[in-house]
């Protein structure tokens, strides 16, 4: 991690580099192919639908969205991500032509607070996929509660984290059932379950934490209002 940022992907350089190298795919973790179809099985199980309406947050170059997209009724995706470069080299990369016209560029939103610039109030599903995984742990907090303010009706909201076994063992690096290690105060960072459940009560949210660890060990999150 550079030093004062809060992940590498806050670093200026770190995502400009990435893309002037090619490394659109690369950047977000590798494993594009296994870890997008992963992510589809995941929705379609949760229940979404072609006429539901989904907001991809941490979009990056749509590795998600290059397979939601042609699923989705037309226009019924949206993305958001720290960095808009980075959306639009998936939109330029991995879409399809006929992909591209059932996505309005206008779709795709640049936000790196959760503050959802422009993003309509009643969409039903919402997904945060290996986000949360890269950000202090106040940044769920902040998260949790911008998007019970903004959003006044959701199905859904999934988003993964890393757990901890236990307080004592959070407190130093924890490897994942899938290989990775993770810490308490440097990217990739871990929770606690009782941090999950309390951050949710917080923001109004009630919160179901799915037994099954998706890549890199990360667990699902299914957060819905109380």
């Amino acid at each position: 991690m550079s030093k004062g940022h809060i992940s590498p992907y806050h670093a200026p350089a770190f995502i400009p580099d990435a893309l002037a190298k090619g490394q659109h795919r690369a950047i977000i973790g590798g494993r594009w192919e296994e870890t997008g179809i992963i992510q589809m099985e995941m929705l379609l199980a949760e229940g979404l639908r072609p006429r539901h309406r989904m907001l991809d947050i941490g979009c990056g170059p749509l590795r998600t969205g290059c397979r939601v997209v042609p699923y989705l009724n037309p226009g019924h995706y949206w993305g958001s991500d720290l960095s808009r470069d980075l959306i639009l080299k998936g939109y330029r990369a991995e879409l399809t032509e006929g992909d591209r016209t059932r996505l309005p560029i206008a779709q795709l939103v640049e936000d790196a607070d959760f503050s959802f610039p422009g993003i309509p109030r009643d969409l039903d599903y919402l997904l945060c996929f290996a986000v949360f995984t890269h950000l202090p742990v106040n940044h769920l907090r902040r998260g949790l509660l911008r998007v019970a303010d903004h959003f006044i009706r959701f199905e859904k909201f999934l988003f993964t984290v890393f757990l901890a076994p236990d307080a004592q063992s959070s407190l130093g690096p924890v490897r994942q059932p899938d290989g990775v290690v993770t810490h308490d105060i440097r990217p990739p960072y871990h929770l606690l379950e009782s941090d999950i459940h309390h951050f949710c009560a917080q923001a109004g949210l009630a919160v179901e934490i799915r037994a099954n660890r998706l890549p890199r060990g990360q667990v699902l999150c299914v957060a819905s209002r109380l």
